[in-house]
């Protein structure tokens, strides 16, 4: 199924995010962490892509087992920046024989020593043009709602998101954010230059305070008081530390569907407990429309 028709539906979707293994012995422990993710039925699961392609043969092969196995939408993650059009092209043929209909359009993060100089794709929007033209698939894409850190400016993030969307990306995830009125001025934004697109929010439960202190950093992501407090207060307690966070990520939740915002993909960092107890606390705001497979 192609996840732009889920978004298209009306209706709240519920997803989660999982990455790949870094070795095959790492392989089957992460399987049963994806199954048991894949078991709450969610509306869709996406697999990421190692920085430089470093994962992907691991990111096919469980989206692979996400929709084969388990009867599960899978979105497999597609990065373009160290990776030449034949490499890109090949890729493409394997996903495409997996059965895999979605693909997010990535450029990602130039590997540790290399050099933009080498790098024959510097954009999203590039891939996404190649893909578009390689087969029938839904392509998804990534936007930030507090501005991609390389863009000089708000209006020139917008344009290049503009771009990609025009290139054919079919719908968009954000990166992760803490307070909503972020998105719902990101959304004002590029709703007036046109990007019409369907977006979904991308969620992070944080359950590791020294965790979040380290994503902040490298991606200057804002942190409201009320969540800094949160995390000052129980960051070193594990126990009471994931209760505070999937409880902050789920009034998250709660607020952007009560305001329209349908499409929620949760980072669940490969916690099967974590997706397990958000899902439970959306029961009946998310429903069952896509639990009774």
């Amino acid at each position: 199924m192609k996840i732009i028709d889920l978004l298209k539906s009306g209706r709240p979707t519920l997803s989660f995010e999982v990455f790949p293994p870094k070795t095959d012995a790492a392989y089957e422990p992460l399987l049963e962490n994806v199954r048991d993710i894949a078991a709450l039925h969610p509306d869709f699961m996406s697999v990421t892509y190692g920085a430089g392609g470093g994962t992907s043969t691991y990111t096919v092969a469980i989206a692979d087992d996400i929709q084969t196995g388990f009867q599960v939408p899978a979105l497999a993650h597609f990065t373009c920046v160290s990776s030449s059009r034949a490499t890109i092209q090949k890729q493409l043929e394997k996903i495409k024989a997996a059965g895999i209909e979605n693909v997010l359009a990535l450029r990602g993060d130039i590997p540790e020593g290399s050099t933009w100089a080498a790098a024959e794709f510097r954009y999203a929007s590039d891939l996404v043009e190649i893909i578009r033209e390689a087969g029938d698939f839904c392509i998804g894409g990534a936007c930030y709602p507090e501005g991609h850190p390389e863009s000089a400016n708000s209006r020139e993030d917008i344009l290049n998101l503009k771009r990609k969307v025009d290139a054919g990306c079919q719908f968009l995830t954000t990166q992760m954010f803490f307070d909503n009125n972020i998105l719902y001025n990101f959304l004002y934004k590029i709703r007036e230059q046109g990007i019409t697109v369907p977006v979904v929010a991308g969620i992070m439960p944080v359950t590791n305070g020294k965790q979040i202190a380290r994503i902040c950093k490298l991606s200057g992501t804002y942190l409201p008081a009320r969540f800094k407090a949160i995390v000052d207060r129980f960051g070193d307690n594990p126990s009471a530390m994931t209760q505070a966070g999937i409880a902050y990520a789920t009034d998250q939740i709660i607020d952007l569907i009560a305001n329209g915002v349908n499409g929620i993909h949760v980072y669940s960092m490969n916690k099967p407990e974590v997706a397990r107890q958000i899902q439970a606390n959306l029961s009946h705001i998310v429903g069952n429309q896509s639990h009774s497979r």
